[in-house]
């Protein structure tokens, strides 16, 4: 009789990889082992996984390049949730036949929550909330956003939303990307500018672009340099999108008022991270997407996708 296949699910945080869908198609056939840590060092992740058939990862946390991956010879699928995921080496993995799945998303989780930090920015809603509980009242002015300038670097699906809330809120809507057209720009209802002006214009500037090597680095020193002083940066894309030591300078500076962010180079951020604890930062840890509604659909397709590998197909 053959082993029992194995699956390891990675870094479940929250505990809820097993409650979030129906096992049983995959539970009845294989041995499911969920991991709530994360490994970053390559030869311990190695050491984790080399027992596994299957591994299951949650979006981007957990990266499968080619040197972990030819080091699994067992690693025959793996799950991942979402349509697409950077951080998984492709031609590795169709080399060594492992056979990759993706599932459907929502992005209506990650456009609520890049608002909740734009309005927890602008209304200096941490400290408030820490003032309150620490026994004390009103420390700080904030900005309301009506009549304000609303960038939205990248109108895909998601940049999309975002300017059609930002016009609710008041505000006037412009965008910029490398592919944009101004002709496109108007279709979806905002105004395009040129980068320069884009960079120059925007109160809150709100990033939706995809990790690429063309959008790597893209708002470096010389773009938060351009920003006006009094300006946000939010970003719930990716964080190598913002040049991260250039960040920190201009929020250290002051030459920017703010950011929120859910994003960084490394993840989990590191203790004493300056984005940790820098007072105008408001973070989050990459919780875009980490909501009831993609979470079903994230366990429920894998798990659908893990049976019908299990079922040969």
């Amino acid at each position: 009789m053959s082993p029992r296949v194995r699956v390891a699910v990675l870094d479940d945080y929250q505990n809820v990889a097993l409650t979030s869908a129906d096992w049983s198609a995959v539970t009845a056939r294989a041995d499911v082992t969920v991991f709530d840590d994360h490994v970053a060092d390559p030869d311990e992740l190695v050491d984790r996984l080399a027992p596994f058939d299957v591994v299951f990862v949650m979006r981007e946390r957990t990266p499968l390049p080619r040197n972990v991956l030819e080091r699994l010879p067992r690693l025959r699928m793996i799950a991942s949730t979402g349509p697409a995921n950077a951080s998984i080496d492709m031609a590795a993995t169709e080399e060594l036949g492992i056979h990759v799945s993706g599932t459907g998303g929502s992005v209506a989780s990650t456009v609520e929550l890049t608002w909740a930090l734009i309005l927890a920015a602008a209304r200096n809603l941490v400290a408030e909330s820490r003032s309150v509980a620490d026994g004390g009242w009103q420390t700080t002015v904030g900005r309301e956003l009506d009549r304000r300038v609303l960038g939205v670097l990248g109108l895909g699906r998601i940049g999309s939303r975002m300017a059609r809330i930002g016009a609710a809120f008041g505000m006037d809507v412009v965008a910029w990307s490398q592919n944009l057209t101004p002709d496109a720009a108007a279709d979806a209802g905002v105004r395009y500018l040129p980068r320069d002006e884009f960079f120059a214009t925007a109160d809150v500037l709100t990033v939706h672009l995809k990790l690429s090597e063309r959008s790597r680095g893209l708002i470096g020193a010389p773009e938060l340099d351009a920003m006006k002083p009094t300006a946000l940066l939010i970003n719930t894309s990716r964080g190598p999108i913002v040049d991260e030591a250039a960040l920190i300078d201009a929020l250290r500076s002051g030459s920017i008022a703010g950011a929120g962010l859910d994003v960084f180079d490394t993840e989990p951020l590191p203790p004493g991270h300056p984005l940790r604890t820098l007072p105008n930062v408001t973070a989050t840890p990459h919780v875009g997407y980490v909501a009831d509604r993609p979470y079903r659909i994230f366990f429920r397709d894998g798990v659908a996708a893990i049976a019908e590998w299990l079922d040969g197909r």
